[in-house]
């Protein structure tokens, strides 16, 4: 198989980041070892990028600039962008973070490439939802409703702990005061969290 053939067949299918197994599967009839040959070759080249182990991203001929969040979402899956990440988005916190942060229901993780840090949080499967189709520059991206993102916030900053500040926090109550509370209480309900603090401050 020649480069010009799989990048054909990859921008044809908006496949810009990619696993072995889905180059595979367009080309069914090339040997595993061979494709991992062409594979090395070509990144040695210039014309592939490693996001981890197994994932790739084309190189060349041009640089797509694909957002992080997409990424985030091909680099660790089931996944979806939440915590601050998604809090920054909505403007609930001020600050534009340094990863990109996601949940997910299998085991923690971290990875770092040429994009940046992105940090996989786990929850169980049950509480897995509350997230939906962002567009960004024409990429499908999972993102956290702005109240799934403030209760996954709360959760994991352990907001049943006294210790827990909102002024040390710098979440947007005027913000925060304009959410769905009806949405806000479901998605608070699967992690048996008492909301009574945060409606408090509103």
């Amino acid at each position: 198989m020649r480069f010009e053939s799989l990048l054909k067949t990859l921008e044809r299918n908006r496949f810009y980041v990619f696993s072995f197994n889905e180059i595979l599967i367009f080309y069914p009839e090339e040997k595993r070892y061979n494709l991992k040959r062409m594979i090395a070759r070509w990144k040695k080249k210039g014309r592939l990028n490693t996001l981890k182990r197994g994932l790739y991203e084309l190189a060349y001929p041009k640089d797509v600039m694909l957002p992080d969040m997409y990424i985030a979402n091909k680099l660790y899956g089931p996944s979806y962008v939440s915590l601050e990440t998604a809090l920054s988005n909505y403007s609930i916190i001020p600050e534009v973070c340094m990863a990109v942060t996601s949940i997910t229901t299998k085991t923690t993780r971290r990875f770092r490439n040429k994009h940046g840090l992105f940090v996989y949080s786990a929850i169980q499967a049950n509480a897995f939802r509350g997230y939906f189709i962002e567009k960004q520059r024409g990429f499908n991206i999972l993102m956290a409703e702005p109240e799934k993102a403030v209760v996954d916030y709360l959760y994991f900053k352990k907001y049943r702990n006294n210790k827990f500040s909102f002024e040390e926090e710098r979440l947007d109550m005027n913000i925060i005061a304009n959410l769905n509370k009806r949405k806000l209480n479901k998605y608070a309900k699967l992690f048996n969290l008492d909301l009574r603090r945060l409606y408090a401050h509103l």
